[in-house]
């Protein structure tokens, strides 16, 4: 298992990335208004399973790469920090907006619905970065546990952290996208929060050696 500190910490993470509109969210609620509640959370499905494809990918990489590779951990942590800092400036820089400002989608199938969520993730650079770039982070070699597992455990917890989210906020799409167009200062509310948690944890990255 993970360190508690940074299972904690990698947690709060995936929650701010979550919550920072990106390919996946904006898919899931323009599903979600234009085709109801249900196509949004079976299009959550196919996202679901571009997660776990890149996690093991990410899972098996990371533990070949830390190990064989010197310096490694220290590359992987200074793009963490870096992706973190620009995740932070999309999330407020002049003219962001909100993933509820969205256009009205065709109506597709269930097997089409699921297809898109899936490959809307997998074509997604931000999926990729975080596992490559963030994961190892959190990881901590020569505790007890093997890298690989570390691995895993918090694949596996941001995983539950965005489908979570991500389904509150395809059932209550709609509600949402109502009351933000009656208070727009909500949404630029949000984005101020979330761009300065990244950026925080950028800086903490940034700072902090290898444990």
């Amino acid at each position: 298992m993970p360190e508690l500190s940074n299972l904690i910490a990698f947690s709060l993470i995936s929650l701010g990335m979550v919550l920072t509109p990106g390919p996946n969210m904006i898919y899931v609620i323009s599903r979600s208004i234009s085709q109801g509640r249900r196509a949004g959370l079976i299009s959550l499905g196919g996202v679901g399973i571009g997660f776990i494809f890149y996690m093991l990918c990410a899972a098996f990489g990371i533990t070949g790469l830390v190990m064989a590779v010197p310096y490694a951990y220290d590359t992987l942590r200074i793009a963490g920090a870096m992706y973190l800092l620009y995740l932070a400036w999309q999330a407020v820089k002049p003219g962001g907006r909100s993933p509820f400002q969205v256009k009205d989608l065709p109506q597709d199938s269930d097997r089409q619905l699921f297809l898109m969520g899936l490959m809307t993730n997998l074509f997604n650079p931000k999926v990729a970065v975080l596992y490559l770039s963030l994961l190892p982070q959190f990881i901590t070699v020569g505790n007890g546990t093997s890298v690989l597992n570390q691995s895993l455990v918090l694949g596996t917890v941001q995983i539950g952290v965005s489908l979570t989210v991500n389904s509150i906020v395809a059932m209550a799409a709609g509600s949402i996208a109502l009351f933000l167009t009656q208070k727009p200062s909500w949404a630029a509310a949000q984005r101020w929060v979330m761009g300065t948690v990244l950026f925080g944890f950028a800086v903490r990255m940034a700072v902090e050696g290898r444990k």
